[in-house]
């Protein structure tokens, strides 16, 4: 197991915490030293839940492994069963508590508990979070519908309404929630009922009732793909494909739908409220049309995000990975489709040096992509998990379905557009309410008070002292190397430094913060190439013309 300074999933044993936790009636007793109850703060912190995790940790300390630490285990299993009275109960061991050997299945079986235990074989030195969450909703699964009849499924009555059930919404997932009541009401609109949602929000007699179902959902294939592959072999469930992401996909998804419960798209199609095709096609094409994107996340969100930003925006995917190695091969025969390499990876040191490499001007990712194109100036939307307390809003804001398209456009054109306040800058140049000293707009139309004149003439004399240093610094360096008789093999761009005259300087600050560093940084890139120095107001303009074509 590698140990970094961030990890884009933890061990399988957190994702067995996201099924329990989305679940009702389910506990989870987990072999593990006191130091693993950190897992809580993913949920108590980040997801904000009102309530802890239905975990109990045996938190056997140092002193304890001199002694019988299967003995700890069996007290705290008996004692949750006793304080929480689950319906069904999961056993497992951390990374740490594998190294001791004990035995959970064993040890909760010679309790002879009165509700099903199930046991979770979890290695978590060769497997990850995604996995825990999928292996143990389908043990889950498993172990409900063990005594169930396994015949296949013959068809609802005739004036029965179609069901199915969504599988695969997990505590702790992205925007799962919102996901989840966004196709209730695109099902809805269709005809089709919602039979189960599992896990989240299920009890384990929920899940009994699965097979009663004419078909399942599957939203995540990373979480609720295992199970419902096994619900299809021993129940003959079909179970949909298509991940409703972005309006094309969702119009797929309905009419997937549609032929699987046997009923009309037209209408539900008809009454598809997704306004983010218009405004992708109607929105100035400076911000969409071709904009270089960098793609990283789970293999649900990052496959579809790569389809909607190539398909429905028009931007140009650079480039697109994954952390989810289980789903090598769906990311490989994604990326052929827009001509790039997939990264397949789980080191963000190594998308760090992608990204860095790529240089999109725009990356769609998770918390860690963000903090990375923060520090390479590069702006970010993010798209999967993991996240930030701040990416569980309080809005609604569902990635699936039309409304899920518009949350979409929204959310990743917004951090391109920012840049706009760029172009009012060059139109509205000299107006008294956009010059560098004027007020906010919102605070009223009151002139601000006027600096002190020995403030603003030190200020002036303190950049004409630099640009004098800057130019000397130029010319030194010019000196140097035709004193040494390096001047016939050497450039303007090789000895050239950065100097800024004053105008320039006072113009570049009137651009907003947030695209500043990447106009200085072009300018002088510009001015750099052409050995060009000191920088003026002049040289400011044809670069922005130059980076503008």
């Amino acid at each position: 197991m590698q140990l970094t300074l961030w990890t884009y999933e933890g061990p399988p044993h957190v994702g067995a915490m996201r099924v329990a936790t989305a679940m009702e009636g389910v506990h989870y007793v987990l072999h593990a030293p006191q130091g693993d109850t950190y897992a809580d703060l993913l949920f108590t912190m980040i997801e904000r839940l009102p309530k802890r995790p239905p975990v109990t940790y045996t938190t056997f300390q140092a002193r304890d492994l001199g002694g019988d630490t299967a003995e700890l285990f069996k007290t705290a299993a008996r004692d949750a069963y006793a304080r929480y009275q689950p319906k069904a109960m999961l056993v497992g061991a951390s990374c740490t508590a594998e190294l001791i050997q004990d035995d959970p299945d064993g040890l909760a079986k010679a309790l002879a508990l009165p509700v099903p235990v199930v046991a979770l074989e979890l290695p978590s030195y060769q497997r990850k979070e995604h996995w825990g969450a999928s292996e143990t909703f389908y043990q889950l699964v498993r172990a409900m519908l063990a005594d169930a009849p396994r015949t296949a499924y013959t068809g609802r009555a005739a004036a029965a309404r179609p069901r199915c059930n969504l599988l695969g919404a997990t505590a702790l997932g992205f925007r799962h929630r919102d996901d989840v009541r966004e196709l209730r009401t695109l099902l809805g609109q269709l005809g089709v009922d919602i039979h189960v949602v599992a896990p989240l929000g299920a009890t384990p007699d929920d899940l009994k009732r699965l097979p009663e179902a004419d078909f399942n959902v599957l939203m995540y294939p990373e979480t609720g793909g295992l199970a419902a592959s096994w619900l299809t072999r021993q129940f003959g469930m079909p179970a949909t494909r298509t991940i409703p992401i972005g309006a094309k996909a969702t119009r797929e998804f309905v009419a997937e739908v549609a032929a699987l419960a046997g009923l009309d798209a037209d209408a539900a199609l008809a009454a598809a409220d997704s306004r983010s095709p218009w405004y992708a096609r109607s929105v100035d094409s400076t911000y969409l049309t071709d904009k270089r994107v960098f793609v990283f996340g789970d293999a649900t969100h990052a496959i579809a995000a790569a389809r909607v930003a190539s398909e429905e925006f028009g931007f140009q995917v650079v480039g697109l990975g994954s952390y989810a190695r289980e789903f090598a091969r769906e990311l490989r025969e994604a990326a052929k489709r827009y001509g790039v390499e997939p990264l397949i990876t789980d080191d963000y040191l190594e998308v760090e040096a992608k990204v860095a490499e790529l240089q999109p001007e725009l990356v769609l990712g998770t918390q860690m992509e963000r903090h990375i194109a923060k520090r390479l100036g590069i702006p970010c939307a993010v798209i999967s998990a993991p996240v930030h307390v701040q990416d569980f809003p309080a809005r609604y804001s569902p990635q699936m379905g039309f409304e899920g398209a518009n949350v979409l456009f929204d959310t990743w054109v917004h951090p391109l557009m920012m840049g706009l306040e760029e172009h009012l800058i060059g139109m509205f140049r000299g107006d008294f309410e956009f010059h560098e000293d004027a007020a906010p707009s919102h605070l009223g139309h009151g002139q601000p008070a006027p600096r002190p004149a020995a403030v603003a003439a030190d200020e002036a004399a303190a950049v004409e002292q630099r640009v004098v240093a800057q130019t000397a610094a130029t010319a030194a360096a010019v000196a140097e190397v035709q004193a040494t008789g390096g001047a016939e093999g050497a450039t303007p761009a090789a000895i050239w430094v950065a100097a800024w005259a004053q105008d320039a300087e006072k113009e570049l600050a009137k651009i907003p913060f947030f695209v500043r560093g990447k106009a200085r940084r072009n300018t002088e890139r510009y001015a750099q190439e052409r050995g060009i120095a000191p920088i003026t107001l002049e040289t400011l303009y044809d670069a922005k013309a130059h980076f503008g074509r």
